[in-house]
């Protein structure tokens, strides 16, 4: 019997499955205020790719990210995190979400270290002791940002840039495996650009997967995968950054031969500047987002 015959009766091994997608869209509606602002959407993210979502004001950029996380529901169609429905997606620990901005409470102001250390909660639980390990985790996103020693620092005395690399600090701290990034680099100076762009190639060379919002590449764009392309709710470009000319917004953030904006499909966009992470109303089974007064924040906020 030759080595690749199989004796009667033996049960070969059953091949894994391959693994779903990180994100998956089908037939994507999005209406707000009776207005359409996602219209027909149907994409897949692969774990391990870095792909961007590009287009205009108004777009429906935020509004995808926000539907695929279940922050935003839908009107018609599907998405699924991980090959699960958001709604009954419970390993909240494997996503970190960077929002646009870092919202800034009252009371007592939190330290750089600790809106960073935030992002441990959703590993660790609220109840349990900080860890070495922990701990190890915040100094590694610290020093990926660059604000090691602005650690102990109130988070309101950083400038918009340093806020938002403290998001990403915040991120890479609970050591997930998937990240969403909403607008990162808007009103970011270049050196901070810099030192994302660094950060995300180590993540991609991790294999992690990376969504991006962005209104441009700049530095990043040599780490892209694969950029999709919107304009008035739809996709007008799904492929390689800059494949025949329509991976890249014009100066109006219009491919060449995109397809313009339909008047009520432009209007109505939401993005998330609240800090919030993904899933609304389940406490235990989601990344707690902290605002830099240390106090959690309200998990509808926002929306």
């Amino acid at each position: 019997m030759t080595r690749s015959a199989q004796a009667p009766g033996v049960a070969r091994p059953r091949q894994a499955p391959p693994a779903p997608p990180a994100f998956a869209m089908t037939a994507g509606h999005v209406e707000l205020d009776g207005r359409p602002v996602l219209r027909g959407i149907d994409l897949r993210i692969d774990a391990g790719e870095m792909v961007v979502v590009l287009g205009a004001n108004g777009s429906g950029k935020s509004t995808l990210i926000r539907a695929l996380l279940g922050l935003t529901p839908m009107s018609s169609g599907s998405a699924e995190l991980h090959g699960v429905p958001p709604a009954r997606f419970r390993d909240w620990h494997r996503i970190g979400y960077v929002p646009q901005r870092l919202s800034v409470g009252g009371g007592v102001p939190a330290t750089v270290r600790e809106v960073v250390a935030s992002g441990r909660v959703a590993r660790r639980g609220r109840l349990r002791r900080t860890s070495a390990a922990d701990r190890a985790a915040v100094a590694r996103a610290l020093d990926a940002v660059g604000l090691a020693g602005r650690a102990g620092e109130p988070v309101g005395w950083l400038s918009g840039g340093q806020q938002q690399r403290v998001l990403i600090a915040r991120a890479l701290a609970g050591e997930p495996d998937t990240f969403v990034m909403d607008e990162p680099t808007a009103g970011v100076d270049a050196e901070s650009q810099g030192l994302l762009a660094a950060s995300l190639a180590t993540l991609v060379k991790q294999g992690r997967t990376v969504l991006l919002v962005a209104h441009e590449l700049g530095p990043l764009e040599p780490l892209v995968t694969r950029s999709v392309l919107l304009s008035g709710g739809r996709v007008v470009h799904d492929g390689l950054p800059g494949a025949g000319g329509s991976g890249r917004p014009s100066a109006d953030g219009h491919a060449p031969h995109d397809v313009p904006p339909s008047g009520d499909g432009a209007r109505g966009e939401q993005t998330d500047g609240s800090g919030c992470h993904p899933h609304p109303g389940r406490e235990q089974a989601r990344p707690h987002a902290y605002d830099v007064s240390g106090g959690p924040l309200n998990p509808g906020a926002g929306q």
